[in-house]
Order: C-alpha cells, then sequence, then structure tokens
C-alpha cells in the first residue's frame, strides 16, 4: 500500500478570520480550516507549497459541532478541524493576512 498524495488545495480549505486569530498575527501564527483527514506533517507540506514560507510548529484542533435550532427543526452544525500555523521569523509574511495588522 502506497500513501496517496493530496492536492494542497484538498487539505487547506479557508483561512480563518476572527478577532481571536487576528490577535495571532503579529506572533506569526496563521490560522486555516483544513480537512479533517489532515494531519500535521501534510498541513505543514500544503502552507509551505502554497504561500512558499517555512513552517515552524503546527498546531491542530478538532472543532465540534453544535446544536442549531429553526423554529422546530433542530439539527447540528458540522464538526470540523482547525490549524494554527506559526511561521519562522526569517520567513516571509503570508499576503493574504498582511491587511489584518
Amino acid at each position: 500500500m502506497g500513501s496517496v498524495s493530496k492536492a494542497y488545495e484538498d487539505i487547506i480549505l479557508k483561512p480563518i478570520i476572527t478577532e481571536q486569530s487576528a490577535g495571532l498575527l503579529p506572533e506569526r501564527k496563521y490560522t486555516f480550516k483544513v480537512a479533517k483527514s489532515a494531519n500535521k506533517i501534510e498541513i505543514r507540506k500544503a502552507v509551505e507549497g502554497i504561500f512558499g514560507v517555512t513552517v515552524e510548529k503546527v498546531n491542530t484542533l478538532n472543532v465540534r459541532g453544535r446544536n442549531r435550532r429553526r423554529g422546530r427543526i433542530e439539527g447540528a452544525t458540522a464538526s470540523w478541524k482547525k490549524a494554527v500555523v506559526k511561521v519562522t521569523v526569517d520567513s516571509k509574511e503570508i499576503e493574504f493576512f498582511r491587511d489584518l495588522m
């Protein structure tokens, strides 16, 4: 069994822009929504490949779905995975997040 390589765009789904994630930008930490099946090594390679930076550290966490109601109908939002990526000091910053600082 060989390993199946995924495209970088299948691993990094979208950036997360909140007040808390914007507060991490001066520390060179960037937050992304990632595929639930992605591991830290795949996330590191995808960020380095897409943005051309050097990654120092990757922290991941699973975000639990929440229960929601619309009138009498109950449901739940989907659970998802979040990654906080720290970029090395000598690496350039990610252009997408530049205006948020």
